[in-house]
């Protein structure tokens, strides 16, 4: 049990810093958006950060 507790913890890290790492701070603002509407079952939170995602993940490269 423990060793999934720290498994899923390093990838939830990990994943963060990627998002980060490639989006930046409007990233980090989608994946707590998305968070937190999924984690109080809020339908219209967690859609606003799924649609800050969607747009950082098909946006032009400049």
């Amino acid at each position: 049990m423990a060793v999934i507790t720290l498994l899923s913890s390093v990838f939830v890290i990990a994943f963060e810093q990627l998002v980060q790492w490639q989006y930046g701070p409007p990233g980090i603002v989608g994946l707590l958006l998305l968070t937190i509407g999924v984690k109080v079952k809020s339908p219209t939170c967690s859609s606003v950060g799924a649609v800050i995602l969607a747009l950082l993940v098909t946006a032009p490269a400049f």
